[in-house]
């Protein structure tokens, strides 16, 4: 291959442009509405050969990148888009494993971000890849104040919450449990990871709690708290936000 992939060829005035190659519609989607929230432009596609394609019709300022990928897996990807050019990458592994990480970063990656891999994580190590790489680093825009879901309003800044306009009284811990859902929209949240994050670290408690703030919640955001549209249940499993 003796066509080059451009490095930062799409950088653009504002956040860079993302290149998100991942298989899992969920996530997919979730890190897509979720950076895509934040004002980054991203390109989402579900395979490597869609991934390898679009670098060539659509150049991106670096790629996140799923190891584990069905058909031309995560690490070949990897090792072609870094054979061809310097474009940075960032690979997404759901295991924290030595060996997966090792072999990921050997195959040419920057960095890598255990799963769930919440937006803010994303971005920051974005620019952090892009500064190490020697890469452009666009100035940064205005940050985006509210988050748009639906009807809901998300000022995480000002902790505060509408809908359709207007504010929703939410107490501490509803507000802190839908700024947690609300990270990667679609993801699954178990509940013994929302008593960690919500609850603090470490506790100890019943998940009959997160139970209960969960209908606490839904009776304030939701239309009908008992055919919910953003806080949904998966059975067995715990809750996520959306999709929409």
């Amino acid at each position: 291959m003796d066509e080059r992939i451009p490095s930062g060829a799409a950088i653009v005035v504002g956040m860079p442009r993302v290149l998100l190659i991942e298989d899992d519609q969920a996530v997919r989607d979730g890190l897509s509405m979720a950076l895509g929230g934040r004002g980054h432009a991203v390109d989402a596609v579900a395979t490597g050969e869609e991934g390898l394609a679009r670098l060539a019709s659509k150049p991106p300022d670096i790629v996140v990148l799923d190891l584990m990928l069905p058909g031309l897996d995560g690490f070949e990807v990897c090792r072609r888009i870094r054979a061809a050019g310097d474009l940075p990458i960032i690979m997404l592994t759901a295991r924290n494993e030595d060996i997966d990480v090792v072999a990921g970063l050997a195959a040419g990656a920057d960095d890598y971000v255990v799963k769930p891999a919440r937006a803010q994580v994303l971005e920051a190590r974005i620019r952090a890849v892009l500064r190490r790489t020697g890469q452009p680093a666009p100035a940064v825009p205005a940050p985006v104040e509210i988050e748009r879901h639906g009807d809901l309003g998300i000022d995480r800044a000002g902790l505060t919450v509408t809908k359709a306009g207007k504010p929703l009284a939410l107490a501490p811990t509803e507000l802190r449990l839908l700024l947690e859902l609300t990270q990667v929209p679609g993801r699954v949240l178990s509940r013994q990871y929302l008593l960690e994050s919500v609850w603090e670290h470490g506790y100890f408690g019943d998940s009959r709690v997160v139970d209960a703030c969960v209908q606490r919640l839904r009776a304030k955001i939701e239309d009908d708290s008992s055919a919910p549209v953003y806080v949904q249940t998966v059975r067995g499993f715990g809750y996520r936000f959306g999709p929409l």
